[in-house]
């Protein structure tokens, strides 16, 4: 059989002038269950044209796509101790995090990054899901830190993209204690009197949304995203009854007051422009009529607080 396959086949492929195809050129939409060729795909932001189902992107993809023309640099990430703990389960913890640095080439779960949306200077903290599942650590705490003390130093906007399972259990007390530190940085951000905007994409779970991924001065959320605590059937059996249909979506929460907008993913950077341009009292253009604004954002423009000039 193997000399069938690696010999017969190829000779007569080559002999008729067949092509070998790649098996990932269509990819099946999770919701619809239609093939998507993987181009239109990846122009539209990972994004099913044809039925709207956000289908997870990668952090560096997503910044690409984020930043004008696809320019951004990073920020070097801190240096932290690795393995306090000493930790241990089906394997070393150490070994885990060689693996992930080696399939993600990222030190940890946080990119910081510099560059313009719109002709604006931003800092851009993103999560990256495919690090252990963006959780949160010492060394993720300490680059979301760096992150908003650089946007302070700087006197620019901090825009955050939220995609977490929630804190590390690997590092135990020391990855909760990076809750309360992470907070103090995002009240260091406001007392400077810049703009904080999160976008909370899917998931957006644990520690990470008991903290610093809802205390934005807006809340943004991309279609069909997960958001909570705690999971759904933790939360079913705790109260002991069923919960609504979509409970802890995306949609849910902006019905009942949790998120402030819910914005495709290809409409994110124009929102966001806007959105920031009138918080730090520039002018912005004119906003479309069936874009989801905020009340009294889409008429006034914000002052810039006078701590931000200090």
């Amino acid at each position: 059989m193997n000399w069938i396959t690696n010999y017969v086949r190829p000779k007569i492929n080559s002999m008729l002038g067949r092509r070998e195809m790649p098996e990932n050129l269509w990819i099946k939409d999770p919701e619809s269950g239609e093939m998507v060729f993987h181009t239109d795909l990846e122009k539209n932001q990972r994004v099913v044209p044809s039925s709207g189902h956000h289908m997870r992107i990668p952090a560096r993809d997503r910044l690409r796509f984020f930043f004008d023309d696809g320019i951004f640099e990073t920020l070097e990430q801190p240096k932290v101790a690795i393995d306090p703990l000493k930790f241990r389960d089906e394997k070393r913890y150490i070994d885990r995090l060689k693996e992930h640095r080696t399939k993600t080439g990222q030190d940890d779960a946080i990119i910081n990054a510099l560059g313009t949306i719109e002709g604006l200077p931003i800092v851009v903290t993103i999560h990256d899901f495919s690090f252990m599942g963006g959780s949160l650590g010492m060394a993720a705490g300490e680059a979301i830190i760096k992150g908003f003390e650089t946007a302070i130093a700087q006197k620019k906007p901090l825009v955050l993209f939220a995609a977490s399972g929630g804190a590390r259990m690997q590092e135990g007390i020391l990855s909760l204690m990076q809750l309360p530190r992470t907070t103090v940085a995002v009240e260091m951000l406001k007392e400077a009197g810049l703009p904080y905007i999160v976008v909370l994409t899917n998931p957006t779970t644990g520690g990470v949304s008991a903290s610093y991924a809802m205390l934005g001065d807006i809340h943004i959320a991309e279609p069909g995203a997960l958001i909570g605590f705690a999971g759904q059937r933790v939360i079913e059996q705790t109260i002991r009854e069923k919960l609504p249909e979509g409970f802890q979506r995306a949609e849910y929460l902006k019905t009942h007051g949790m998120v402030d907008m819910v914005v495709p993913r290809p409409q994110l950077k124009t929102t966001i422009a806007r959105l920031l341009k009138m918080m730090m009292g520039q002018p912005a253009t004119e906003i479309a009529e069936e874009t989801d604004v905020p009340n009294g954002l889409a008429t006034t423009a914000l002052p810039v607080p006078a701590k931000a000039d200090s």
